[in-house]
């Protein structure tokens, strides 16, 4: 009750007007360079761009054979391949809670959720014993059939990931058409345009990240889909499958320096 009393009254021009937030100003370029180092994915897919770009120039040919460059491209190559596989230790959880939380609206939406964060989960857990045998703690013996077991597990939950996002996409298209229809609307009556026009905004940016979301998973896939034909048939050569790393990575590192 003390309270209200003590509540002094708002203006009456006040309590037309809503309040707007202050602007948040835009962040320094090396403290957002910071935040982005500081998640496990984001040096992760630095990592990836440069294993791709190197490997872009392995497989072009553009450096002679005899060059001790060569050798030490192939070298770097390597090395941060292993790298990045110690990065992924423990990813696979984010899989299992992804799953978890999951709202499913129906028994489709269940069974290619299960197949995509199923695969992409039991590729992160395969990932680390691969690591293992490569850092030389399991017997190599084990390593090829370990390479299997995760690239198809790694395709498979790809199929399961870029059937989801395509559901998406179509929701999110459907979005876009109804507000396209309200800002019509509110043209005509002369009233809430803006609002309706940032709701457009925002809607046509969502569906521009599906976009480059599922054209990653189609590269990852075709990664996948090599490594599962161990580099034969079309479009799996060295430099076509380099070229999709590289892609994939690029997509990828927009996609976290955005979100962080």
């Amino acid at each position: 009750m003390d309270s209200k009393a003590s509540t002094p009254p708002i203006p009456a021009s006040d309590s037309k007007t809503p309040i707007k937030p202050n602007p948040k100003p835009d962040r320094d370029f090396l403290n957002h360079l910071e935040a982005y180092l500081a998640k496990r994915d984001g040096v992760d897919k630095l990592l990836k761009i440069s294993r791709y770009a190197t490997k872009i120039i392995l497989a072009s040919s553009a450096l002679p054979e005899t060059l001790t460059l060569t050798h030490r491209l192939k070298s770097f190559e390597s090395s941060v391949g292993l790298s990045r596989k110690a990065f992924r230790l423990g990813k696979f959880v984010q899989d299992v809670n992804a799953l978890r939380n999951s709202h499913l609206d129906s028994k489709e939406d269940l069974a290619l959720s299960v197949i995509a964060y199923g695969g992409e989960g039991l590729y992160y857990f395969v990932e680390q014993f691969i690591w293992l045998a490569k850092s030389g703690l399991i017997d190599p013996k084990h390593s090829r059939n370990l390479q299997k077991i995760s690239a198809w597990a790694e395709f498979i939950g790809y199929i399961g990931s870029i059937s989801l996002k395509f559901r998406d996409l179509t929701r999110i298209r459907e979005d876009e058409a109804c507000l396209e229809s309200s800002i019509g609307i509110a043209i005509t009556r002369g009233i809430g345009y803006k609002e309706e026009n940032e709701r457009l905004r925002k809607v046509r940016e969502k569906k521009l990240t599906k976009k480059l979301s599922i054209v990653q998973d189609l590269a990852d896939g075709l990664m996948a889909l090599a490594d599962i034909g161990d580099g034969k048939g079309l479009l799996l050569g060295p430099l076509s499958v380099s070229c999709a790393g590289l892609l994939s990575a690029l997509i990828s590192t927009h996609k976290n320096w955005m979100s962080c």
